[in-house]
C-alpha cells in the first residue's frame, strides 16, 4: 500500500507545490488574448495603479466575473473558445472553482491587506501561478517576500496580512485559483513543505532598518519626525526624508513595520 502523506494539522503561510509548467507556452496563449478582455479590479480601496483580470472560470452567482462566489463555476467564453487554457486548468488541483489572469501594471501596488474569509475551515484554498514577473516585484506576506518565480505553483495563505510592489517597469500577471479545501489538495501542500524555498526579508523592510539607523546618527532627521503627531504624516514624511538620502520604501513598509508591534517610534529615535 502507499504510504500517505500527512496533512498538516493547520496550514503553512506558504508552500510551493510539486507541480511546474513551461513558462513560453504559458506566455504565448496569454499574448493571444486580447486586450480588450482586459477589466478593471472590482475592489478599488486598496491598490495603485493598474490592477485588472481575466476571468476563466467563476462561480455563476458572483455578480462581477473577477470576484469570488459560492455557486458552482462556469467557463467563461475565452475559457470555452481556449483548449490550452482548458488543458492546463485540468492538470491543475482541483476541483477549482475560480480561476482568473491578474494583471498588476508597471508601478502597480495593492496594499495592505487580508482575505479573511480565505481563513475559514471550509474556506478555499487560494493557488498563484506566475507567468510573467521581474525580479524588482515582491509579493510580500507577513512582512516577507515570497520567491515565486514563473511556472512555478505556489499555495499562499492570503487570510494573513499581504501586499504586493511592482515597481518594475513590466507588468506582473499571475494565474489565480481558488480551490475547494480537499485531502488531496492538502497533501499536495504538504509535499511541497520540504523544498519550498524560504521567504526573504522585503526590500523596503531592508531600507527602512537602513533609514532608522540613518536618523539614529542624524539630530535634523530626528527633529523632523519628532514634530509628526499622526502616523499618516509620519509615513509620508519618512518615506520623503529616505528619499533624500537616497533610501526607497513605501509608506506600506512603514505603517506595516508599525502594525507588527512598533511603537513610540519618536521615542525609540531620541539619542
Amino acid at each position: 500500500m502507499t504510504a500517505r502523506i500527512a496533512v498538516p494539522a493547520a496550514l503553512p503561510a506558504y508552500a510551493r507545490l510539486p507541480l511546474g509548467f513551461s513558462v513560453e507556452p504559458l506566455q504565448r496563449a496569454l499574448s493571444d488574448l486580447p486586450a480588450t478582455a482586459w477589466q478593471p479590479h472590482f475592489n478599488r480601496d486598496y491598490f495603485e495603479g493598474d490592477w485588472s483580470g481575466i476571468a476563466l472560470l467563476a462561480p455563476a452567482d458572483a455578480p462581477d466575473s473577477l470576484l469570488a462566489g459560492h455557486g458552482e463555476p462556469v467557463a467563461t467564453p475565452l475559457l470555452e473558445a481556449s483548449p490550452f487554457w482548458q488543458d492546463l486548468l485540468a492538470r491543475l488541483p482541483g476541483p477549482i472553482r475560480s480561476a482568473r489572469l491578474l494583471r498588476l501594471g508597471a508601478g502597480a501596488r495593492i496594499r495592505e491587506h487580508r482575505d479573511p474569509d480565505l481563513g475559514d475551515d471550509d474556506g478555499d484554498l487560494r493557488l498563484h501561478l506566475p507567468i510573467h514577473s521581474h525580479e524588482a516585484v515582491e509579493f510580500i506576506l507577513e512582512g516577507r517576500a515570497i520567491p515565486m518565480r514563473p511556472g512555478e505553483l505556489w499555495f499562499l495563505d492570503l487570510s494573513r496580512s499581504h501586499r504586493v510592489e511592482n515597481p518594475s517597469p513590466h507588468a506582473r500577471i499571475h494565474l489565480v485559483l481558488d480551490c475547494r479545501r480537499t485531502p488531496e489538495l492538502l497533501e499536495r501542500i504538504a509535499a511541497g513543505l520540504a523544498d519550498t524555498p524560504p521567504a526573504q526579508e522585503a526590500r523596503g523592510t531592508r531600507q527602512f532598518a537602513l533609514f532608522r539607523a540613518a536618523v539614529h546618527r542624524d539630530a535634523e532627521l530626528q527633529r523632523r519626525l519628532q514634530a509628526i503627531d499622526d502616523a499618516q504624516s509620519f509615513a509620508e514624511t519618512a518615506v520623503a526624508l529616505a528619499a533624500g538620502i537616497g533610501l526607497h520604501f513605501s509608506e506600506e513598509d512603514v505603517r506595516a513595520a508599525m502594525q507588527q508591534g512598533r511603537r513610540s517610534w519618536i521615542e525609540q529615535w531620541v539619542i
